[in-house]
């Protein structure tokens, strides 16, 4: 992810748009006239549901500020900026989520294949997450160290769980909100950690 400040507002600005259209497919949902082609998961979600989901990620971030503290990596993690952090947490969510949690699912054929998509999409949503690489002047240069490898081995998990509320029976109508507020809930408490950490640095 770039720390542009000019890409990170275009990608905001991105997500903005793609929240309204998903809300507004939501809405129609809800007064039971769907739209002809509405964004996946633009369905009502139990509270529970909801609920259990940023509870899980919670839990996730908990065992990842953990396993950084027994690896002796939170005092190197890297910094972030506000801009950076308001992106992370209302702008990323809204577009992972609707293209993983959203688009790249597979349904209605059999649980194997669900969770056989959803741990492939798992493996790639973690590996575009820098952890394991760095773009540099040279080009592109691996990261093979223990953080990487917990951090990347973390992202993935969370991925699993975010399936998880997707489909679990909690979620009935397989409503995209109980994702986004995992996903925000943990995208928060990292903000949070790196805050308390002194880790965040700067406006943009």
């Amino acid at each position: 992810m770039s720390d542009s400040p000019l890409v990170l507002l275009g990608f905001i600005a991105a997500s903005a748009w793609v929240a309204r259209q998903w809300i507004l497919d939501y809405r129609a949902a809800r007064e039971g006239v769907p739209s002809r082609s509405p964004l996946p998961g633009a369905t009502p979600a139990p509270a529970a549901a909801i609920a259990v989901a940023a509870l899980g990620s919670v839990s996730i971030l908990a065992v990842e500020t953990g396993g950084e503290e027994l690896l002796g990596s939170s005092a190197v993690q890297s910094s972030m900026t506000a801009l950076f952090a308001l992106y992370s947490i209302a702008g990323a969510p809204v577009i992972e989520e609707v293209i993983f949690r959203g688009y790249l699912i597979i349904e209605g054929r059999g649980r194997v294949m669900l969770w056989a998509g959803a741990v492939a999409a798992s493996l790639v949503f973690a590996l575009l997450h820098p952890y394991l690489w760095n773009w540099t002047p040279g080009g592109l240069a691996l990261r093979l160290d223990s953080k990487g490898g917990f951090s990347t081995a973390m992202i993935f998990a969370l991925s699993l769980w975010l399936y998880a509320v997707r489909v679990f029976p909690l979620n009935p109508e397989r409503s995209l909100l109980p994702c986004f507020a995992a996903h925000v809930t943990k995208n928060l408490g990292v903000f949070g950690v790196k805050y308390a950490q002194g880790f965040v640095h700067g406006w943009w």
